[in-house]
């Protein structure tokens, strides 16, 4: 290729990335944000305690405040109309008492509020359709803690800017694989399923189906009225005493509230949490609601 074709080249390519992060950057200063770590029976994550400093570190150096709780009473419209996000971080299974709460959440996620789902947050609210759809993807297996790669596939999306192409966590990690995958999600990171232990073959094939080799690790997407952002990785709790990981963490908190513009709980719809999504501009959804 002609020199000066590909110094061009590289020179779009370079314009492209800055113009991505200066889009989505946003000053988190001033800003709230709630760590929610309840979980329901079954395995419990020692990583928890962990990701909570990191949050809180992250919030102290750059300005934003955290709140931590584990009790779903904060659940109301009210208590939520505080927050320019959510962060669960490793949840599993039932977070919730009532659907009151749920219908609670849902309705924030409506009105334009974000998520931000660490890890095992994928494993949460497993018998809510609705919820599901928003995380984009269950935890369905993965194989015994170990060293593998992930490959970043869309390398200008601000939230894995700063991984390798190709990234083994140092410390190894679990491989989740997972089902009921929403198609609206936008991956940006795969779990190259290649690199795993073969030791596991039958297993990692019949929980791989169609995705072969390459199973979405990291995506992000707009649902409902709201915009989240899940990583599955960060088993340990070593890896939020990282600063690469912790500033991965901080990338999606920067992109998540990015999209986040003020809440508006005129589009907030739901009547239940089983409401049927209204796959509607928001513009017709505010009409709908004032009854025009």
């Amino acid at each position: 290729m002609n020199t000066t074709i590909l110094k061009r080249i590289c020179t779009v390519v370079l314009l492209l990335m800055l113009f991505f992060s200066a889009a989505f950057a946003v000053p988190l200063r001033g800003i709230s944000v709630l760590v929610y770590t309840k979980n329901g029976k079954g395995y419990v994550h020692d990583n928890i305690a962990a990701s909570v400093a990191c949050i809180q570190k992250l919030g102290r150096e750059n300005g934003f405040k955290v709140d931590v709780s584990d009790d779903p009473a904060v659940y109301t419209d009210q208590n939520l109309k505080r927050y320019t996000l959510l962060i669960f971080t490793s949840t599993n299974n039932d977070v919730f008492d009532t659907d009151a709460q749920r219908l609670a959440f849902r309705r924030y996620i409506e009105a334009g509020g974000g998520f931000v789902g660490l890890h095992s947050a994928v494993g949460t609210e497993r018998s809510w359709t609705w919820f599901k759809q928003m995380l984009g993807g269950t935890f369905a297996w993965h194989p015994p803690h170990q060293k593998f790669t992930v490959r970043v596939i869309d390398p200008l999306h601000p939230t894995v800017k700063d991984l390798p192409l190709a990234w083994e966590p140092p410390l190894g990690d679990e491989c989740y694989f997972l089902k009921e995958f929403y198609p609206g999600i936008k991956v940006t990171a795969v779990h190259d399923i290649s690199t795993l232990n073969p030791h596991d073959s039958v297993s990692i094939k019949k929980y791989a189906g169609s995705f072969g080799s390459l199973m979405p690790a990291e995506w992000y997407q707009r649902f409902d009225g709201g915009n989240s952002w899940i990583t599955t990785l960060g088993h340990d709790k070593e890896y939020y005493q990282r600063a690469d990981f912790s500033a991965h963490i901080l990338s999606g908190i920067q992109y998540i509230a990015a999209q986040s513009a003020k809440l508006d709980y005129t589009k907030a719809y739901a009547d239940s949490r089983d409401t049927p999504v209204k796959y509607k501009p928001a513009s017709l959804l505010k009409l709908q609601q004032h009854g025009r």
